[in-house]
């Protein structure tokens, strides 16, 4: 078997994309664009890695030391082309193994498939010496186009500012993706120059220059929605909308029911189990784990939970990161929850705010009641026991305990344990002034005349 080692170039600014974060930090269905390369990638056997960057992107360094520990990041201090980058990533690496291979991805190009990775580096093992990605483009204005002689050989890729007007009129594109046999890569990229409309080092030039030197060049085809790269916020929303209909119709081959699905907003990591139920309008955050038989109802928000078997969530609800639902617990309308426990057959149905605390089997908490976990410094914690009763505009002031089987009553704001069993209970005695609005009502009328 190769050596494989892997280039990714992640050097570009986010200029079309009108912004100053990093392109490779934009995100899709939760994750960085370049999060889901080096994902991709990490699917291979890759003895080395190197990713190429830019001046000031410190905040791309940190995504990759986290995802990749072993990866080597090197610095492209100026933007003179992808051949140039290369460059780099090869200098780094130094001389590796005789017959390893090169493998060059780039960091905006987010949905490309394992699979499609696979084929390529297969290129290579069975001895081409240079494999490119190529695509059937809808609108091939842009990319650099796939020259064929007349024989039907692949001999070159134009890049589309220096075509000609029949070469423009080719709908095989180029996606950027290369492998490489590294002996060969490294012979020849000194030899790329850089006369073309950009003044740039293209690595595409390696094509014509492994075909002049008698070398085995084989071209791939994959989908065009495997290789749409991010340039502008258009393609970032393009890439979005491709890879959430890849999500849904994963949940939906699954066993659960998506009411209305492009309506649904997954993230990459959403883990959705047999016979759940997604009403439309729901979004999923990072971290969400549905059980088997949960429904989600319309216009619901999770994040970084887990949702127990057959439980029901919203309509409304918000369930933040740290919180776990569980079996057949109901959450209903306008209710967040934050960092809590809810166990089996617990009830939250209406209007209420849960935040750091936990919640006991087949307790109901009633509607507008609250935990006021924040003093304005610290958070704390609230525990309430099973089968209790908090009734409804109840506040209780963290930290605090309400026992097994108490009972809140309504409108109470507790600040001490309430014991199990117990009715805990903190409210003004209420006070009745018969005819106070009769005789209000009568002097402000004889004021007036």
């Amino acid at each position: 078997m190769r050596q494989t080692d892997l280039i990714i170039l992640a050097a570009g600014k986010a200029t079309r994309v009108r912004t100053t974060r990093p392109k490779a930090l934009h995100a899709i269905a939760g994750r960085p664009l370049l999060a889901h390369v080096m994902t991709a990638a990490q699917s291979l056997d890759i003895s080395r890695v190197v990713v190429i960057t830019g001046p000031q992107m410190a905040p791309v360094e940190d995504l990759v030391r986290r995802q990749w520990p072993d990866a080597i990041i090197a610095r492209q201090q100026k933007a003179l082309g992808t051949a140039d980058a290369t460059r780099i990533g090869l200098e780094v690496l130094g001389q590796g193994l005789p017959d390893s291979m090169t493998l060059v991805l780039y960091g905006d190009t987010p949905l490309i498939e394992p699979k499609t990775l696979q084929r390529l580096v297969a290129a290579i093992k069975n001895g081409a010496q240079v494999a490119v990605l190529a695509f059937r483009a809808r609108d091939p204005a842009g990319y650099g186009r796939m020259i064929h002689d007349e024989t039907g050989a692949f001999v070159a890729i134009r890049e589309d500012a220096d075509a000609t007007e029949q070469e423009r009129a080719i709908d095989l594109c180029n996606s950027g993706i290369m492998a490489f046999g590294s002996k060969t890569l490294r012979n020849l990229l000194p030899h790329i120059g850089n006369r073309n409309a950009a003044c740039e080092f293209y690595l595409t030039d390696m094509i014509g220059a492994a075909v002049a030197e008698g070398l085995k060049v084989k071209s791939l085809e994959c989908r065009e929605d495997e290789v749409v790269g991010v340039n502008t916020q258009a393609d970032l929303a393009r890439a979005g909308e491709i890879m959430q209909n890849r999500l849904r119709a994963h949940a939906m081959a699954g066993g659960a029911c998506l009411i209305a699905p492009e309506t649904v907003f997954l993230c990459v990591d959403s883990q959705i189990g047999h016979d759940v139920v997604i009403e439309p309008h729901v979004i999923f955050g990072p971290g969400v784990v549905l059980e088997p038989g949960v429904v989600v109802r319309s216009f619901s928000y999770l994040e970084s939970t887990t949702i127990g078997r057959d439980a029901q969530i919203g309509p409304f609800a918000r369930i933040r990161p740290g919180t776990q639902i569980g079996v057949e617990a109901h959450i209903g309308n306008f209710v967040e929850i934050k960092n809590s426990q809810i166990h089996t057959g617990a009830k939250i149905g209406h209007v209420a705010y849960i935040g750091d605390s936990e919640v006991g089997e087949r307790t109901n908490i009633g509607a507008g009641a609250i935990t006021c976990n924040y003093d304005g410094l610290s958070k704390h914690r609230t525990l309430i026991g099973k089968d209790a009763f908090v009734g409804s505009n109840s506040s209780l002031i963290a930290p605090v305990t309400i026992g097994e089987g108490a009972y809140i009553g309504s409108g109470s704001v507790i600040s001490r344990d309430v014991a199990p069993g117990a009715l805990g209970l903190s409210r003004a005695r209420q006070v009745e002034k018969p005819g106070f609005m009769t005789r209000f009502l009568t002097r402000g009328s004889k004021a007036k005349s």
